[in-house]
């Protein structure tokens, strides 16, 4: 009389799991039919309009679309834009980040919490609040329509204080007073000590900098006015103004692939590191 019970609640869970992976799969193929779909219409000739019932495959496959912008508009300059602004950033908020976290962790000041809050309040204010403060900044400072000009507001980041500072609070305190009795000085305990343990959390942190920066797109687009400082994403917007595209949808799809297949292949080729790493720093 037992045995009912016992199978009827091992049976809700797995129902539960089962449901859970049903709408995973559902998701993962929606978001993999505009991903196909774009492929395809990017393929198509562009003198075959997409019409009603005929939005997939055209009469061939051809990759004249994507030759044909790459030719309209200056990407490789766009290209080189956009990998200088996100490593740049990136390299900046490497050192700053593990700093400040560092000094959060590890030493003792007045007024420490009080610094805290405020660093992490800012993790609270949109960014489209600061656009104007940040504009004028810009502007006073000479660095208008330059690459530096769209990097500098991101160069600290609360985010990645934040999440630095958690990891370093996990790192042993024995591990730390060790390093101490050994004559460790404050950079000796962040390179050997701190460091090592909280890897994968700064390259979760790398993983997710480079993506947002790579897609940012309101803050260069009002801080640029030209080719030699526009990214990626202003430089498609600026694409789809040129009179030769019109509503050519086969070119569009070729322009908008190009811009976002760097991201898209390598997270495929390091899918699982991506993974491990948000999973080792406690991401969710």
């Amino acid at each position: 009389m037992l045995t009912q019970p016992v199978r009827s609640r091992s049976l809700g869970p797995r129902l539960l799991r089962l449901g859970l992976d049903a709408l995973a799969w559902g998701l993962a193929l929606a978001w993999l039919s505009f991903i196909v779909w774009a492929l395809v219409a990017s393929l198509r000739p562009a003198a075959e309009p997409l019409g009603r019932g005929d939005v997939w495959f055209g009469s061939t496959l051809t990759l004249e679309n994507y030759r044909r912008a790459w030719a309209l508009a200056p990407f490789a300059r766009y290209y080189l834009n956009t990998v200088l602004l996100v490593l740049s950033i990136l390299g900046v908020q490497v050192i700053t980040i593990t700093l400040a976290a560092f000094a959060f962790a590890h030493t003792r000041f007045p007024g420490q919490r009080l610094v805290l809050f405020f660093v992490l309040l800012q993790l609270m204010i949109p960014t489209t609040a600061l656009l104007a403060p940040n504009f004028a900044t810009i502007r006073r400072l000479g660095l208008f329509d330059t690459i530096l000009a769209i990097g500098i507001p991101y160069y600290g980041s609360a985010f990645g204080t934040f999440l630095m500072r958690q990891a370093f609070l996990e790192v042993p305190q024995d591990l730390v007073d060790a390093g101490i009795v050994d004559g460790c000085s404050w950079w000796q305990l962040l390179r050997h000590v701190y460091l090592p343990p909280s890897i994968p959390t700064l390259v979760a942190f790398a993983l997710s900098s480079v993506a947002f920066h790579w897609n940012e797109f309101l803050w260069p687009l009002v801080v640029t006015v030209s080719d030699r400082s526009r990214p990626l994403t202003v430089g498609l917007v600026r694409f789809t103004q040129l009179g030769e595209i019109g509503a050519r949808w086969s070119l569009l799809t070729a322009a908008t692939l190009l811009v976002a297949a760097p991201l898209l292949v390598a997270f495929l080729v390091f899918q699982r590191r991506f993974i491990q790493s948000f999973l080792y720093s406690g991401l969710k």
